[in-house]
């Protein structure tokens, strides 16, 4: 491992990021003329495969873009308005469509789902990394499997990188591809956030991202597994709140669901403000509480005598229109209606005809607003990304390039963004990896 023959670039990482920043670098130096045996490229690896975290993205289907234009995936994806900005230049230089271009010169296939998430064509996210390494070996790219990073040292305009298994390299060029903290099991331990600070960069507290919530009190056993969709979810504390609509699920622990993990980095922001925060669900969140009244007054009207509880097993969830309409969520889980008569104080068997009106209110309450618990915690552990790491200001967003050291380039989950759950936060490390890898030997041919 040991060479003092400096290399022309070194990526540390071979996650989604490094693997697009390798190939890049490599289509951009046989575009300038470079010889390929006289512009070496080596990717430095901890785990003793590439692209473990993608293997096991989305469940192990790999979601690995979202469909639409630029312009649009940056807008549905990312709502921190500054990390919109800082990710715009990247994401229009290596787009949706060059990513599954780059793919499918091995022949892996992808098509959009009806909600715009990106999947591989009969095949899952072993075949994606198995795409990239076959795509690393075409570009020639040398791969240091089993090799941890302990140091890295900038002195005249080189960099030495030594590692904990001994030895050490010299580039002239360095690429910090190694992810945020997320998933550790995979090899994301913040290597590079230590690495990026040893090298002067500062970094903002590492937080979870796309990940479930920890309750204090988990559900009931008899609500572990149950969906409830399309609702309104909310995170409340003292210092502010959270919302998002679209799917909860009950686990033995607490909640998960696209809508819990998209909503858990605003909950964990919360909950370092104010210790306690509480979620509810709006089983109706396109009905205001006058609306919903009004309708529970026509159906006790008109039905009278049914008992409330069968209404609610019959009842759509999140629906549209009446509640007496259709629903493309369904109806309100069975399991649920239990709970709700129960937080709402009212009798199993109670009629319409006899639901007092403080009972009417406290059932309209409980509809708008059913308690989910108290959060005890957001595993950092769990988070399919991680939130904070190096700040964004120190970054030069059309190149990557450190702002801090001149030849360092960064990205990936490394830096200071996470995106919302649908594929955006891989496509945002294909396309900051593709920029850093074509900025480092556009530097370099300069």
């Amino acid at each position: 491992m040991s060479d003092s023959t400096p290399l022309s670039l070194l990526i540390i990482g071979g996650g989604a990021s490094g693997m697009a920043a390798a190939i890049a670098a490599r289509e951009n130096a046989d575009r300038f003329g470079f010889k390929r045996e006289d512009f070496s490229i080596v990717i430095a690896e901890r785990n003793g495969r590439v692209g473990e975290k993608i293997r096991i993205s989305g469940g192990g289907k790999c979601n690995i873009t979202h469909e639409g234009l630029p312009r649009e995936v940056l807008q549905k994806g990312f709502f921190n308005k500054k990390e919109e900005r800082f990710l715009r230049t990247a994401l229009f230089s290596f787009t949706n469509s060059d990513i599954l271009d780059l793919l499918s010169r091995k022949g892996l296939r992808a098509q959009a789902r009806d909600d715009g998430k990106v999947f591989p064509v009969l095949a899952d996210g072993t075949s994606v990394a198995d795409a990239f390494e076959s795509l690393l070996e075409d570009s020639a790219i040398c791969i240091q499997f089993s090799s941890r990073v302990k140091r890295v040292f900038f002195r005249e305009g080189l960099f030495e990188v030594t590692f904990e298994e001994g030895g050490s390299l010299f580039a002239k060029r360095l690429v910090l591809a190694t992810g945020g903290v997320s998933w550790p099991q995979t090899g994301t331990t913040g290597d590079g956030l230590r690495l990026a600070r040893l090298l002067g960069h500062t970094q903002t507290t590492p937080s979870p991202a796309l990940a479930p919530l920890y309750l204090l009190r988990p559900p009931s056993a008899r609500l572990a597994g149950i969906s409830l969709r399309g609702v309104g979810l909310k995170g409340l504390s003292s210092s502010g709140e959270a919302t998002r609509r679209g799917d909860v699920l009950f686990t033995h622990k607490g909640l998960s669901g696209p809508a819990v993990l998209s909503i858990s980095r605003d909950v964990a922001l919360l909950m370092a403000n104010d210790e306690k925060c509480l979620v509810s669900a709006d089983l109706f969140p396109d009905h205001t509480h006058a609306i919903l009244e009004a309708e529970l007054l026509r159906q006790s009207a008109q039905k009278g005598s049914q008992m409330i509880r069968k209404f609610l097993q019959m009842c759509p969830i999140a629906p549209g229109g009446l509640l007496g309409g259709p629903s493309v969520h369904g109806t309100i889980p069975t399991a649920l209606i239990a709970f709700i008569m129960k937080h709402a104080g009212l009798k199993e068997d109670v009629a319409w005809s006899s639901l007092s009106k403080i009972g009417r209110n406290n059932l309209l309450t409980v509809l708008k607003r059913f308690p989910l618990g108290q959060v005890a915690r957001v595993p950092l552990e769990q988070g399919e990304v991680s939130a904070g790491g190096i700040a964004l200001g120190e970054v030069n967003p059309k190149t990557m390039e450190s702002r801090v050291v001149p030849g360092l380039y960064l990205c990936g989950e490394l830096l200071d963004y996470a995106g919302e759950i649908g594929g955006f936060n891989l496509q945002a490390a294909f396309s900051t990896g593709w920029l850093a890898g074509s900025s480092a030997v556009r530097q370099l041919q300069e």
